[in-house]
């Protein structure tokens, strides 16, 4: 059956009274020559419409300046994730400890740099943006806004000074305001918010864990911070939603937050955000019912926040299938007419496209039907949308036909399966073990196939639109990940049971069920050699690097995770406490399905670039993205592979894009998908690039923080320009 909109009378009343208030044309038109907005413009095109670097000189670009900006620790991995801003001539960015710096945007000499008093425990750098409040009079200055760790900080964009009349001391706390005790929650913001008027809209990361924080949109006043209007994400009594959860899922369910973005519309005066999924993200026992507004994308008046429409892209989420990037505003052009659409991509590699005014779908959505889980006291919602059209940018089901070496011995990147790389058994053998039937397949104890895996399809680096033609470019990851779930007992009479199940609920999602590591993340298995009983218990709580803290946790439970993963035995009995959370559930598996070489186990290409006229819902090209250089294969001597971080496109024709493992800066004929031009970098460019010109020159700048997929970390921002 088809799914369609759902506007409500008030949110029609609301966007007709606001056009007719403003006397609006149906179409408008961005300043699209100035990156002084996250991804460009309001819109998050990406788009610039500078042309002085061509498809026909780009090939002779050369680095313009660097900027060492500092936060690299010895032993330590970090990132640098940052979409720079570019005001005039001053170009503003993030390092890897989270200072932000302004630096001469034709020279890259620093001219500030501004360190958060309030240490950031989520670590690697993870601010992908900056939101910028320009004001209408001389007597307030302009102010950037800056996350770090719980705090937001408004901070002059002339001195680099902090502004203390904002919030208490200049910054705003996101834990508070959140209707629960705010030493209990775990917050945060790696995206900017939208600047709309004198109000600064945002949305948060929380953990994705059971007992996780609630996810609630916010706008605070850029003046004063105080918060103006709030969009509860989990409904509450009397809400619109609020039947599609428990009685009390309002009070005791985290998640269902906005962690990758926003667009706004400023004329229409609309924001959207999309979405991530309710905590638990893999299990959803305690929150039956298809969970508004979890997974979906939000249109809201900016002025109060009232709801206008919505649409939901997975119903009771199990899968962890977060909306990844912010969507794009464009004009769709459809039998003789202009209609201003919104298009959001998906990890599982789909784009859904919307009226962006009245929420109507512009291609058909089909609802289809799924299984039910397998799981003890889990309901899998009985339908989930797919659009009809445009085709998916990555694949949808791997069978054995696809797998690229079925008889190499097997790898699970980051699995629990004890001894697994001793007797491995065939890519094909381990293939078979598992259940690959494509999408919403619910996740059981003996394994599923997630593909695109966990990290997309899509991911936050997101897609470029051309907003005038319509035409998206994203990138897209093909990998595909096993997901196991676990029975575990956290009402179990031991103690030593009870802590068991409790770090199985809380610490095997992250560092392996085995507690071997995955990847940068550490194992802790050893480590009660590098930490004390009670230094583990305060990292549980108040987080450290990648990690964030959990202080939704009560003491005793803590103490109890901190004694088992130190292997010893208990003194106290936590059993009396009411648990923090009652799942019977954790993940048990989690990893890339890799062959014991390393590589994906299905055929290449491994990551890709596509453009979609969004018109029409066909493609213009797909091309494999990047190159594994350890692969030697002749008839895949482009494998594509991983990518991290987005692409920026011109008026020029040139598509500019690092984002891949082999740590390469490349650009792209827009119309053609032919490789242009390419450069080495001193380390990844897992960020989305910035286009800009300075006195008349045309700059494109990236950040090569690093240290995603085993790749060294790095501190330099890079600037190419052609030669005088």
């Amino acid at each position: 059956m088809k799914t369609y909109f759902k506007l409500t009378l008030l949110g029609l009343f609301l966007v007709l009274s606001a056009c007719e208030e403003k006397n609006l044309e149906l179409v408008t038109q961005p300043d699209y020559d100035n990156w002084n907005d996250y991804l460009g413009d309001s819109g998050r095109s990406h788009f610039s419409r500078l042309t002085q670097i061509d498809t026909n000189n780009v090939k002779s670009l050369k680095l313009a300046w660097s900027y060492n900006s500092g936060g690299l620790e010895e032993g330590r991995t970090t990132q640098i994730q940052t979409n720079p801003m570019i005001i005039g001539s001053t170009l503003y960015g993030v390092n890897a400890t989270m200072e932000l710096f302004a630096v001469d945007g034709a020279t890259g000499s620093e001219i500030w740099k501004f360190k958060p008093p309030t240490k950031d425990n989520t670590g690697l750098g993870l601010n992908r943006g900056l939101s910028f409040w320009n004001p209408n009079s001389e007597i307030e200055e302009g102010r950037l806004f800056f996350a770090s760790g719980f705090k937001v900080y408004a901070v002059s964009i002339e001195t680099g000074k902090s502004i203390t009349s904002f919030g208490t001391n200049g910054s705003i706390d996101l834990r508070e305001g959140l209707g629960r005790d705010p030493s209990k929650l775990a917050v945060y913001a790696n995206t900017p918010g939208a600047v709309h008027a004198n109000l600064l809209i945002m949305g948060t990361r929380v953990g994705e864990g059971p007992g996780s924080s609630p996810g609630h949109i916010r706008a605070y006043n850029v003046l004063t911070g105080e918060i103006e209007w709030t969009f509860h994400t989990i409904p509450q009594p009397g809400e619109f939603g609020y039947d599609t959860w428990p009685k009390e899922g309002y009070k005791t369910v985290g998640g269902a937050n906005s962690w990758s973005g926003n667009a706004i519309d400023h004329e229409r005066g609309i924001v959207y955000f999309p979405t991530g999924s309710a905590a638990f993200d893999w299990y959803g026992g305690d929150r039956h019912g298809e969970n508004l507004f979890a997974n979906s994308l939000l249109a809201l008046d900016a002025k109060t926040g009232k709801r206008i429409w919505h649409y939901q892209f997975v119903h009771h989420d199990l899968w962890d299938r977060d909306l990844p990037a912010p969507p794009n505003l464009f004009e769709m052009k459809r039998d003789g007419e202009t209609i201003p659409a919104v298009a959001q991509v998906t990890k599982s590699g789909h784009v859904f496209v919307f009226n962006r005014v009245t929420g109507e779908p512009l291609f058909p959505i089909d609802e289809k039907a799924y299984p039910n889980s397998k799981l003890e006291g889990e309901k899998a919602h009985p339908t989930q949308p797919l659009p009809t059209k445009p085709a998916p940018f990555a694949k949808q089901v791997l069978t054995k036909e696809d797998l690229y070496a079925p008889n190499q011995p097997a790898f699970v990147d980051d699995f629990i399966d004890k001894d697994q790389n001793k007797n491995p058994p065939t890519v094909l053998d381990k293939f078979k073990q598992i259940t690959s039937k494509g999408q919403f397949i619910p996740i059981d104890t003996t394994g599923v196939l997630l593909y695109p895996g966990a990290d997309g399809g899509a991911e936050w680096g997101g897609a470029a639109m051309h907003p005038e033609k319509g035409i998206m470019y994203v990138n897209s990851n093909e990998m595909a990940w096993i997901v196991r779930m676990k029975k575990v007992d956290s009402n179990t009479k031991e103690k030593s049971n009870h802590s068991s199940a409790l770090t199985q609920i809380h610490c095997a999602r992250c560092h392996g069920g085995e507690l071997q590591g995955l990847g940068a993340i550490p194992e802790l298995q050893h480590v009660k050699a590098r930490f004390s009983v009670d230094s583990i218990q305060s990292i549980i709580k108040n987080g450290k690097g990648a990690m964030p803290g959990m202080p939704n946790l009560s003491e005793s439970e803590l103490k109890g995770i901190a004694n088992y993963i130190s292997g010893i035995q208990e003194e106290t009995d936590h059993r009396a406490e009411v648990p923090s959370v009652k799942v019977p559930y954790a993940v048990a598996g989690f990893g890339r399905f890799k062959d014991n070489r390393g590589f994906p186990v299905m055929t290449p290409p491994w990551g890709t670039l596509n453009a979609i006229d969004l018109n029409t819902g066909e493609y213009l090209w797909k091309i494999p993205l990047g190159h594994e250089e350890a692969l030697d294969d002749p008839n895949h001597p482009v494998s594509g592979i991983e990518n991290y971080g987005g692409p920026v496109i011109t008026a020029s024709g040139v598509l500019f894009i690092a984002a891949t493992k082999d740590e390469k800066f490349r650009a792209f004929h827009m119309q053609t998908g032919n490789l242009l031009w390419e450069t080495n970098l001193p380390a990844g460019g897992y960020a989305t690039p910035a286009t800009y010109e300075v006195n008349g020159k045309q700059y494109v700048v990236i950040a090569c923080g690093g240290g995603k997929m085993g790749t060294s970390s790095g501190d330099e921002y890079r600037a190419y320009a052609l030669p005088d």
